[in-house]
């Protein structure tokens, strides 16, 4: 009587040796997502976009403050090069000709707009660009590097 009593127990303990290695594997693709994500902030004034030019490949999330007094948008184009093709206009980044290089963008905030773009970035040279009228040629660029 004795041996069937402790058969119960003793499965229970058996389950849950075997699902175990389950539950580490679990823990570990969380932690590891969790820690392939940064984050990175991204300030737009006239003029000017103040971000990190280096970051490492993987999710990222920008966060993206308008501290202008006026509207700015922010366009991420991945390019070998760093030159962006200009419109006819001369003071506007073709942004047609980039279709194929636009990882993502945001629409225009708001003075004091707070906004996120989350993207995923790979091995390369990017622009961080606002492409109102005469920004780009103003200044309001910034190259970033992803490394490995």
């Amino acid at each position: 009587m004795t041996g069937f009593r402790r058969l119960p127990v003793r499965l229970g303990l058996l389950a849950g040796v075997a699902l175990l290695p389950l539950a580490a594997g679990c823990g570990k693709g969380q932690s590891s997502s969790a820690s392939a994500s940064q984050s990175a902030a991204v300030s737009e004034a006239d003029f000017a976009i103040s971000a990190p030019h280096h970051l490492v490949a993987g999710d990222v999330s920008f966060r993206v403050r308008n501290n202008g007094p006026d509207e700015h948008e922010l366009i991420i184009v991945r390019t070998s090069s760093g030159l962006l093709p200009l419109r006819s206009d001369g003071v506007t980044v073709n942004e047609e000709a980039l279709q194929q290089a636009e990882v993502d963008s945001l629409s225009p905030g708001k003075p004091g707009a707070v906004r996120s773009l989350h993207v995923r970035l790979s091995p390369g040279r990017y622009v961080l660009l606002c492409n109102m009228t005469g920004h780009y040629m103003g200044g309001m660029h910034s190259t970033l590097v992803v490394t490995q």
